[in-house]
């Protein structure tokens, strides 16, 4: 076991100076571990991003950090929500609501959508992944009546999408799409905004809801929850997510090792 010293006194719920140098330290580690194949993937824990910034950190979250590590630009790795029963992927993650609509592109949604497919297919097995792709309005713009996004942006995408060897159907009406019998009809939802996709994952699979980074070289999963400051120490905090990001972490990395 490799231990990374530095972090200084812990108090549960108090994030510090000292344990932001040691997470960093961490994660860079890890990395080097996961690409040299020393280890079989990276699990990532929530962390202080306030404190990361703080010492230096410029990317707007791990995931971003990792895609640079591994060589990767942006736009070709996605963000996976997975569990047991829905899989989704923001188009967009972290700007704001207002900004969405102008950095939707048909390009963009084809990047993801594609890096999605390969994803289902490389570490989940499915050799003909399904997707159900969101519209950005209420009922998927009812033909322009209620914006022409879909129009003119996510069905030219959707129709590039469908070269690949997939299922892609859409687009859906977002409140429409992520009931029960819904949910059996596609692996995967491709979404075009942060809530969009991390409401309905957070709301059906709250406690066993995992992070995944689709389009590195590596695996990569991390439980879909912040740091819970608030109860750090208490004894409340829920295992399940982090029991499950190592789960999918150890499933997947096998899965491509079989392969």
């Amino acid at each position: 076991m490799i231990r990374i010293d530095g972090s200084g006194a812990v108090t549960p719920g108090v994030p510090t100076i000292e344990g932001a140098r040691s997470s960093l330290d961490a994660l860079e580690l890890a990395v080097g571990l996961a690409r040299s194949g020393a280890a079989s993937g990276l699990v990532t824990g929530p962390v202080s991003k306030a404190q990361l910034y703080a010492i230096g950190f410029t990317h707007p979250g791990q995931t971003e950090f990792i895609a640079e590590r591994c060589g990767v630009a942006g736009d070709m790795v996605a963000m996976m929500l997975a569990g047991p029963t829905l899989r989704t992927v923001p188009v967009t993650t972290h700007i704001p609501l207002k900004d969405v609509p102008a950095a939707l592109t048909v390009e963009l949604i084809v990047a993801k959508g594609r890096t999605l497919i390969r994803g289902l297919r490389r570490q989940f097995g499915i050799e003909r992944p399904r997707i159900a792709v969101a519209g950005l309005n209420p009922h998927a713009g009812e033909d322009g009546a209620l914006g022409r996004e879909e129009i003119d942006i996510v069905i030219p995408a959707i129709e590039r999408l469908r070269e690949e060897e997939a299922e892609i159907t859409g687009p859906h009406a977002p409140d429409a799409m992520f009931h029960e019998r819904m949910r059996r009809t596609y692996d995967a939802a491709l979404c075009l905004y942060h809530d969009q996709a991390l409401v309905p994952l957070k709301t059906l699979h709250f406690d066993e809801g995992v992070n995944m980074t689709l389009g590195l070289p590596i695996v990569r999963t991390s439980p879909d929850h912040g740091t819970a400051f608030a109860i750090a120490g208490k004894g409340l905090a829920h295992p399940g997510a982090m029991i499950a990001a190592l789960v999918m972490a150890a499933s997947c990395a096998q899965r491509i090792g079989q392969t």
